[in-house]
C-alpha cells in the first residue's frame, strides 16, 4: 500500500463480475433463484463513484466472469462449477451475450476483460490492459467477496497495484462471510467504504 498519492487518472474502479448473468432477474442466477438483496443492492451503491471517476478521468474496467463456448456452443464448465451450479446452461456467461455483460446501471465501462477463474488475473488480458491504461491505483468492488474479489485483490497485491478494498461495494451470498473475508484482506490492503472514496476523489 502506497503512501504516495496516486493521481485520479491512474485510477480505476475495478468492478468485479457484476453482470446481468449474476445481477439481472432474467440472468442465469435469477432464473435460478440465486441471488440476496446485499449483491442485488451493489450497483446503484456504488454508480456514484464510477459517475465521479469517469467525470475526474479516471477509469472504470470490469471483470467479466466467462464460460468459454466449447463445440456446438456448449460451456466449458470446471467440475467444481457444475456441482455447486448445476443449473448453468449452453449460452450463459457467453461473451457477446447480453448475459455476459456489465448491468447497464454501470454502463459504460471504458474496458470490459474476461475472466475464467476466480482472480481476474488468472490466465487474463487484465494486467496487460491495466499497464496500458497507466492504471496504479484500483477501488475494487463486486462479487463475491470470498470469491473473485478476494482472490482479485490479493493477485493485484503481488503485483504492486494499490488496492484498495471498499468495504459496501462488494457483497457475498450471506453477511458473515462478507465480513470474515474483509477482515482476512485487512492485512494486504486498504479497506474503506464507498462513501469515504467519494469524499477522496471529489477533493483530488
Amino acid at each position: 500500500m502506497s503512501a504516495v498519492a496516486v493521481p485520479i487518472e491512474r485510477t480505476a474502479l475495478l468492478v468485479c463480475d457484476l453482470q446481468n448473468d449474476f445481477i439481472h432477474l432474467e440472468g442465469a442466477y435469477g432464473r435460478a433463484g440465486q441471488t440476496a438483496p446485499e449483491i442485488l443492492a451493489l450497483p446503484e451503491r456504488v454508480r456514484p463513484l464510477a459517475d465521479l471517476l469517469r467525470a475526474r478521468g479516471g477509469w472504470v474496467i470490469s471483470t467479466n466472469f466467462t464460460l468459454v463456448p466449447g463445440r456446438g456452443g456448449e460451456p466449458m464448465i470446471s467440475p467444481h462449477l457444475k456441482r455447486l451450479r448445476p443449473f448453468l446452461v449452453k449460452g450463459d456467461f457467453q461473451p457477446g451475450n447480453w448475459g455476459h455483460r456489465t448491468v447497464d446501471t454501470l454502463q459504460p465501462v471504458d474496458v470490459e476483460v474476461e475472466k475464467i477463474a476466480y482472480s481476474a488475473f488468472y490466465m487474463s488480458r487484465l494486467e496487460w490492459v491495466l499497464r496500458k491504461c497507466g492504471v496504479e491505483r484500483l477501488l475494487v468492488c463486486g462479487i463475491v467477496t470470498n470469491g473473485g474479489v478476494a482472490s482479485t485483490v490479493r493477485d493485484a497485491h503481488v503485483r504492486d497495484f494499490d488496492t484498495i478494498l471498499l468495504e459496501d461495494g462488494c457483497a457475498a451470498f450471506s453477511r458473515e462471510v462478507h465480513e470474515v473475508s474483509v477482515a482476512a484482506l485487512r492485512p494486504i490492503c486498504r479497506v474503506a467504504t464507498v462513501a469515504a472514496m467519494l469524499e477522496e476523489v471529489a477533493n483530488s
